[in-house]
């Protein structure tokens, strides 16, 4: 019900036409990594490989506008160009990408809805993200970009990055699970010891699917601008709730729990991977798909996930107002899962151990077998999903 639904509102969960389109188009270098990646363009040594990612905030600024027109807070946006930049790096890391990177942002928006204190604030808040990110030894340089005026095409805002990076070829990893692996699970929620506030886990997956199923059909009527008018109108705000209610977090409202701003696990991530990279047989960012994105990079195995981590407060809401079945929820959210690594059992307690010192929470929440296919089952609620 939930794919049905998210289809309808003109978005797919698993982007199934790009991977289409992808499907026989050069894979780079190293076609089992996470990124593309591809030869030294820039000093053509072959120690050396670059990565170029480009990724956006999604339609979680058509949450930030609602929020921002609601209650004049203009610090949403900050949480916004966190959301479109880790979506690049974390993607990276799980590459071996871990430092000094080059971003440039791509910014649209209608002029007549979006002032310039909005533009303002997103621009000065990424050089401060990058400057949150140099504290902890992660060095981001900051080339500019372009913000256009494109109320013809774009109804409120987009705000998207673009991030490279130049790394050894040694340092790459690939995601080739082997039978025996398990698989450690990071929780997206929480509040990591680099993290200034409680982080809902929610990231920016599913968030058209979020918006419509918990918001109250007023948002409709006063902001039509926020909603592809194509939509029908049954599955436009079809929800019961206003961003300002209060939800199952004391102190936070509906609004900051879907406005979260996606956690980057890079600090963890570098620790780890210099630590333990050559036990690593895979790194997963579980963005679209969800807790199905493992599919894409494997052949002859059975994904078990038999024990993930608790579901967080925010997909709880979202599952009480659509109805809709775990099974999709699955596919179509991390459920407070966002990382995923494979590895050997001793090497998990490690590095399960490793992140606690950054006040993450993760553990052993399934593994792999041979199988004659490719195929994920989700134990959850004594309840087996599963996937293809």
């Amino acid at each position: 019900m939930a794919e049905m639904k998210y289809n309808k509102r003109g978005v797919s969960s698993e982007k199934e036409d790009v991977h289409n389109a992808i499907k026989n188009i050069d894979k780079g270098l190293f076609p089992k990594a996470f990124c593309k990646v591809l030869p030294d363009y820039v000093a053509h040594n072959p120690e050396y490989a670059l990565i170029m990612h480009a990724d956006t905030a999604g339609t979680k600024t058509a949450l930030a506008y609602l929020y921002w027109k609601e209650t004049g807070d203009l610090s949403v946006w900050k949480g916004i160009v966190q959301d479109a930049i880790v979506m690049n790096l974390d993607d990276m890391a799980c590459a071996g990408a871990l430092n000094d990177f080059v971003l440039s942002s791509t910014i649209g928006r209608n002029k007549n809805l979006i002032s310039g204190d909005v533009i303002k604030t997103i621009i000065h808040s990424a050089y401060d993200f990058a400057g949150k990110l140099g504290k902890l030894g992660i060095n981001i340089a900051l080339s500019g970009g372009e913000t256009a005026d494109v109320g013809d095409i774009v109804r409120t805002i987009d705000v998207g990055f673009t991030a490279f990076a130049r790394l050894k070829r040694e340092e790459i990893i690939t995601v080739n699970p082997q039978h025996g692996d398990v698989i450690v699970g990071f929780e997206s929620c929480g509040q990591a010891n680099y993290e200034e506030d409680y982080n809902s886990g929610i990231g920016c997956n599913g968030l058209t699917f979020a918006r419509h199923e918990l918001l109250c059909n007023d948002y409709a009527e006063h902001f039509p601008e926020s909603y592809d008018p194509i939509i029908e109108k049954k599955y436009v705000y079809s929800g019961k709730m206003r961003l300002q209610d209060s939800s199952y977090v004391e102190s936070k409202n509906i609004g900051q729990l879907l406005l979260s701003p996606t956690r980057t696990y890079l600090p963890l991530l570098k620790a780890i991977i210099e630590n333990y990279k050559a036990k690593l047989h895979g790194i997963v960012h579980c963005t679209g798909g969800g807790q199905t994105k493992v599919l894409h990079f494997i052949d002859n195995l059975h994904v078990i996930k038999n024990d993930l981590l608790p579901v967080p407060p925010v997909f709880q809401h979202i599952q009480e107002q659509s109805g809709d079945d775990y099974h999709e929820m699955f596919r179509v959210f991390n459920m407070g899962q966002r990382l995923e690594i494979y590895t050997d059992e001793q090497s998990a307690v490690k590095i399960i151990e490793l992140a606690k010192t950054f006040s993450i929470h993760s553990k052993i929440c399934g593994y792999f077998e041979n199988s004659d296919s490719k195929k994920l089952t989700v134990i959850f609620n004594g309840k087996e999903f599963l996937y293809y």
